[in-house]
């Protein structure tokens, strides 16, 4: 009973009448002033986590789910969006829009790996994700057909010389790449989202540390893989 008080922040006295519904339904048993999980009750409990993990996903950061495009996800992604765990909103100042945030840029800078797919031109993450590559990162980037125009019309030389380093590979998405951005490494997973209205995209992202958040990042973009092509060089003018 001391640790369901501690837990819910309540007193025995206010718990024990909700308690006893739940004996009156079978779904907790009691021995002394101990309680546990009735064999109904764990199988309940073991379905209900996802959904309240979600919820709980949602409420802290209700109002940038509610305005984001989620048609970029699979079904069965969607399903797994609580495994997310607790994340951060990053949200660019005005006079800083086009900078990198200081906390991604030590995420990335600390990182044994980094994957990034990316939908629009972002020259200071590029930039940033070629110096870590040339240092030894193992790097896996992915972009939008959009993205690789861009940076072979304007940066070939660039493209050319991450191509050569080993410890690099690059692949072209195939059709629309709905994600706005997506990183993961052995430290984060950070991901950007497109408005509903497509109008007015902000650059706000979710940055979330748990590993199984960091499990789920990766799926994803193994997931964006499958229809990607990998570039191994490119093409003359």
């Amino acid at each position: 009973m001391d640790e369901i008080t501690e837990a819910l922040q309540v007193t025995s006295t206010s718990i024990l009448p909700q308690i006893k519904k739940l004996k009156d339904m079978s779904l907790v048993l009691q021995e002394d002033r101990s309680y546990t999980l009735s064999p109904i009750g764990k199988v309940l409990v073991e379905k209900m986590q996802p959904l309240v993990s979600t919820i709980e996903l949602f409420e802290d950061n209700f109002e940038y789910w509610s305005e984001k495009d989620l048609q970029a996800f699979t079904l069965s992604f969607k399903k797994r969006l609580g495994e997310l765990g607790k994340c951060k909103l990053i949200q660019p100042d005005l006079d800083r829009m086009f900078e990198l945030d200081p906390e991604v840029v030590e995420g990335l800078s600390s990182s044994a790996y980094i994957l990034e797919a990316i939908a629009y031109f972002y020259p200071p993450m590029i930039a940033l994700c070629q110096e870590l590559a040339k240092k030894g990162v193992e790097f896996s980037f992915l972009m939008s057909e959009s993205v690789y125009e861009r940076y072979y019309t304007d940066y070939i030389e660039d493209l050319r010389d991450m191509l050569a380093l080993k410890n690099v590979k690059f692949f072209r998405y195939s059709g629309e790449l709905k994600i706005a951005s997506l990183t993961v490494t052995d430290k984060f997973f950070m991901l950007s989202l497109f408005p509903k209205n497509q109008r007015h995209f902000d650059r706000e992202s979710l940055i979330c540390h748990e590993p199984a958040a960091l499990s789920l990042g990766t799926e994803l973009f193994n997931e964006l893989l499958l229809d990607s092509t990998q570039i191994t060089e490119v093409p003359h003018k």
